[in-house]
């Protein structure tokens, strides 16, 4: 879209080029003054092109690092609650295996261990997939953010090439204007 925008700016710059040639005026300075208004247009063209692009890639980056850290505190929670409670079922595991050896004599007692146990692991497992259920949730959440923040950015982008485009058309009428006003004075004296 902006290389569109760029090339009918340069086809219009040629346009008024090819309308003072076609005048065949025989003073030098028109085609002067034509040639510095064309390069004072390139000039704020590349100047405006370039603080846009700078400023668009800073908020494409600030977007980016915002939704990175998003990110990483989501996986970061997720990662900590996971392991206290990995940690902890890795802890209940390892006291089954120890009161095992040592609690063979006394069978009812271990029986009410293991049932024990068996409910406390079930209900870890039931933590550890709601925590990967909130977890796929708020990605998903973030993700439609995200989304949304992008699409934003991008219209925000869309109005901005928008009013550059009415800026540049609107200095390109008036400076013709001035030309042809110039024009008709040194036609008329």
């Amino acid at each position: 879209m902006f290389l569109n925008f760029i090339t009918v700016i340069s086809k219009l710059c040629q346009v008024i080029v090819y309308r003072k040639k076609k005048n065949n005026s025989p003073q030098i300075t028109k085609k002067t003054d034509i040639n510095k208004a064309f390069l004072a247009k390139r000039k704020r063209l590349e100047t405006f092109t370039k603080s846009s692009v700078k400023t668009s890639h800073q908020k494409i980056e600030q977007l980016w690092r915002v939704q990175q850290r998003d990110r990483s505190k989501v996986t970061e929670d997720y990662c900590t609650q996971f392991n206290a409670v990995f940690n902890q079922w890795d802890t209940d595991v390892q006291k089954s295996k120890d009161n095992e050896e040592k609690l063979l004599s006394m069978f009812q007692h271990q029986q009410k261990m293991f049932q024990h146990m068996r409910a406390s692991q079930s209900q870890r497992l039931k933590t550890l997939k709601q925590l990967l259920e909130q977890y796929i949730q708020s990605l998903d959440t973030m993700e439609k953010t995200h989304i949304s923040q992008q699409g934003a950015v991008q219209g925000e982008l869309r109005q901005e090439m928008a009013l550059f485009q009415k800026k540049i058309l609107m200095d390109t009428q008036q400076q013709e204007m001035a030309t042809v006003r110039k024009s008709l004075q040194t036609m008329l004296m």
